[in-house]
């Protein structure tokens, strides 16, 4: 960019400072220049970005989007499918612990003791501990937070851990609590110490939703130490609070509503056919004949096989209601943006298959899977499940059960189902057999305590031991020991049995080889 006469009058007096202008301007330039989503101009006008922090805006918006995606998943069917899709594959049957602490003996109690715990987790007395977790991501996913805290019991209340655990709608924090207090603040119902730390949660008595709790001043509101509650919501910026998931299609979903009834009510109208018998009334010449129906009344609406009588008529006419297509294309296109916005594959939200193969279906719930693993291990455990976990060894501690407060654990994810599950099994033992993956590990990836489970084969051994019975490398039968073997050319090779032959190599079976790029043998 070329000076111009004010820079070319500066000159005249101050050379420098007219060129350090120059300069300055160009650089600008060559900045807005760099990006198209920053140039301003005709068709960015209208483009409202404001640079508000996220506490502002959930604190504005907050609110009203969760009311308004509770009411999308109450009478619009594919949120709340797209809802149970992303809790049935988060959670499923639940997210099991067990003691890790490498003291088997303490390890069995505590697992044994949180066994029986979980039956009686929930202080409403309905839910068992992963009844509580369903309904926890649910809510998360729905009206993008939830409060879970902690109620200790005493010991005459016959629990078999004196602890209990109460489900809060978001709704029950006093979002009015906001600005500072002493050297800390307070952002919508959450008090934070001067370092930044949460200090307490600012919680209404009663939902201030509920007519019964109003009425007893339940729209009053008190501290909770941040110690007895667990706030889950997903962090995608640095909010103090959370938002629906489906937040950037809750317009899409309404458009999506209204146009379905639109459509309804065409089709109601293209299946009308009417017909009008015109006249000559010399009474109404010049004027729109007036259609009555047989009490005189005037007719301003067709209805299917309607015949409107005209005053004097002498002539009928039908309409000729036109179809029209298009319905099925634009509601395809719509859930592909609802499911995006969900971040749930387009299958998964509508059931419909019929644009995927094997191939493609695995390969595309891949990335699905990957994000869910990383709501799991990044998200639900460790804002509920590791809390919880440190609720319950305190309790149990507390009350004289286990000898030490820290006892550490592991989770077992809910398994994903298997596409082809023998090709999955082939990969695991591929896994085991290639030291990438121990057996543990394995059984953990099918939502089960590995433990448990070989504790529970070696049992089943020890028990056909004693009867005089060996189970066959062929899971189909169980034989007498030492007792002849039926050969089975078709099933039973041993060449063809990798399990059974451990110097074999299923990599050699093309049929079977997980590492060929056409099986996709990650599912």
């Amino acid at each position: 960019m070329s000076a111009n006469w004010f820079d070319h009058a500066i000159a005249t007096v101050a050379p420098r400072t007219a060129a350090r202008r120059v300069l300055a301007r160009q650089a600008f330039e060559t900045l807005t220049r760099g990006y198209d989503g920053a140039a301003k101009g005709r068709r960015t006008d209208g483009w409202r970005a404001p640079g508000t922090s996220a506490d502002t805006e959930v604190g504005v918006a907050g609110a009203l989007l969760r009311d308004r995606m509770r009411d999308l998943v109450r009478n619009n069917p594919h949120a709340a499918k797209a809802v149970a899709v992303l809790v049935n594959n988060i959670v499923g049957a639940g997210i099991m612990p067990r003691a890790a602490s490498g003291n088997d003996k303490l390890d069995r109690k505590v697992d044994a003791l949180f066994a029986r715990w979980s039956d009686a987790a929930d202080a409403d007395g309905q839910l068992d501990f992963y009844g509580l977790q369903t309904l926890i991501c649910r809510e998360m996913v729905e009206a993008g937070e939830v409060l879970v805290r902690r109620r200790l019991r005493r010991s005459s209340d016959g629990l078999p851990v004196p602890l209990q655990l109460q489900v809060l709608e978001a709704d029950f924090l006093d979002a009015t609590k906001s600005g500072a207090l002493g050297a800390g603040r307070l952002v919508q119902g959450i008090e934070f110490d001067p370092v930044g730390k949460r200090r307490a949660y600012w919680l209404h008595a009663e939902h201030p939703g509920d007519a019964y709790g109003a009425l007893q001043n339940g729209l009053q509101s008190r501290p909770v130490p941040a110690s007895e509650i667990a706030h889950i919501y997903e962090k995608q910026r640095t909010q103090a609070r959370g938002v629906p998931w489906g937040a950037p299609v809750i317009r899409s979903l309404r458009d999506l509503d209204d146009y379905e009834v639109a459509e309804l009510v065409r089709k109601k109208t293209e299946a009308c056919v009417t017909a009008i018998v015109f006249g000559d009334d010399e009474a109404q010449q010049g004027i729109a004949p007036s259609v009555v129906d047989a009490d005189g009344n005037r007719v301003e609406q067709f209805e299917p096989g309607l015949i409107a009588y005209a005053r004097g008529g002498k002539d009928i006419r039908f309409n000729q209601p036109s179809a029209t297509g298009g319905y099925g294309e634009y509601k395809r296109a719509s859930l592909h943006t609802i499911s995006a916005g969900f971040r749930v594959p387009y299958e998964l939200l509508t059931g419909d298959l019929s644009q995927v193969n094997y191939s493609s279906i695995r390969a595309g719930l891949v990335e699905f899977r990957r994000q869910i693993d990383a709501v799991q291990w990044q998200l639900f455990i460790p804002m509920f499940c590791a809390p919880v976990w440190r609720w319950f060894t305190e309790a149990a501690w507390a009350a004289g059960q286990i000898p030490t407060p820290d006892v550490p654990v592991e989770w077992s994810p809910p398994k994903f189902e298997a596409v082809d599950p023998q090709k999955d099994a082939m990969a695991n033992l591929l896994s085991i057999r290639s030291g990438t993956m121990t057996l543990a590990e394995v059984i953990a990836r099918q939502g089960r305590n590995p433990d448990a489970v070989l504790a529970e084969i070696a049992a089943t051994n020890a028990k056909l031991d004693a009867l005089g019975l060996v189970l066959d490398s062929d899971p189909r039968r169980v034989t007498k020991t030492g007792s002849a073997q039926t050969s089975d050319p078709a099933n039973d090779s041993a060449d063809d049995d990798p399990a059974a032959d451990p110097e074999s190599d299923p990599a050699d079976d093309s049929d079977t080889d997980p590492a060929r790029p056409d099986t996709d043998q990650q599912d």
